[in-house]
């Protein structure tokens, strides 16, 4: 079976460009069958697991790592659970449900539902799959910047949302695998959810008591520790934006593009909207557009009440 995931258009975005006063590319990662960047990942993750002998997946997941498991465990025809934590909407559950997999609420945050996942999957031929360390995940995950490569579009910087850090690291494997070690990577995050940049900043990993934010798929409490790493050999400027900024960027994204994305997604966006200092003088620029399932326009709706700013 070939990979799981799909070749993703890149355009440029006129409005995005606009906004910016400099070319603005867009990866689009919310085009992908589980409607994120996850299942490139995830989905290798699973190939890799089950020919290793596995024939049960389980993992933890605020909603797309576990669709995306859901969704290769269906293809791959073995058993899967995942495990979220209560802050998981419903029509997420369903929808990973959807898949044929086995969901379990266990915790507060998505560091609750790792541990726990973590221990069902000691028995034998059921296999962990982490949502964002693990090497597997990473290597998956290049292939995204190597189809950006096949284009011959070579950004001048990359901007791209940091959850716990899977994304971030995939990409910068992908920037090495083509030769591109001299392109920047924006990561950005959202206030109340900067676990890298507080690590950054430290210069050791740092644990945040708590997640407090809308893009709640960007709640890691703690970045892979190769996020860190990376940094050490990589140009990577943290960036910081406000869940206001975020909920304004996906409606905005929305009424531009006709696509709905997640607020993990909106912040790398709002980086282009509101003319962040930290693109000055990059072009041009690239935006993965990582997308998100855990979306709808009465969320959307609903989170715009909801913030402040």
């Amino acid at each position: 079976m070939g990979p799981l995931h799909i070749n993703t258009p890149i355009w440029e975005s006129k409005p995005l460009s606009a906004a910016l006063g400099t070319p603005v590319f867009l990866k689009m990662e919310a085009l992908q069958p589980v409607g994120s960047f996850k299942i490139r990942g995830m989905g290798y993750a699973c190939q890799a697991s089950c020919e290793a002998g596995a024939t049960h997946l389980v993992c933890s997941s605020g909603g797309n790592a576990g669709y995306a498991v859901a969704y290769a465990g269906n293809k791959l025809g073995v058993t899967v659970t995942v495990v979220v934590p209560k802050t998981t909407p419903n029509s997420m559950r369903q929808t990973i449900q959807g898949e044929g997999a086995m969901v379990i609420e266990h915790g507060e945050s998505w560091d609750d539902s790792h541990a726990y996942a973590a221990e069902l999957a000691r028995e034998d031929c059921v296999a962990y799959i982490h949502p964002f360390d693990d090497q597997r995940v990473w290597s998956g995950h290049a292939s995204l910047i190597e189809e950006v490569a096949d284009t011959g579009a070579r950004p001048g910087v990359i901007v791209v949302s940091v959850g716990g850090g899977g994304l971030l690291c995939g990409i910068l494997e992908g920037l090495h695998r083509v030769g591109w070690t001299d392109v920047p990577v924006i990561a950005v995050e959202t206030e109340g959810a900067a676990s890298f940049e507080a690590s950054v900043t430290s210069g050791h990993l740092v644990t945040l008591d708590r997640i407090a934010s809308i893009a709640t798929t960007l709640g890691a409490r703690t970045v892979a520790a190769k996020t860190l790493a990376w940094t050490r050999r990589h140009v990577i400027r943290p960036w910081t934006v406000s869940d206001r900024a975020v909920v304004n960027a996906c409606l905005r994204f929305a009424d531009d593009h006709r696509i709905l994305v997640e607020p993990a997604c909106g912040a790398s966006l709002s980086t282009v909207y509101d003319r962040a200092t930290i693109l000055d003088g990059r072009h041009p620029v690239l935006v993965i557009v990582c997308g998100g399932a855990g979306i709808s326009l009465d969320l959307m709706r609903a989170w715009d009440t909801q913030v402040t700013g």
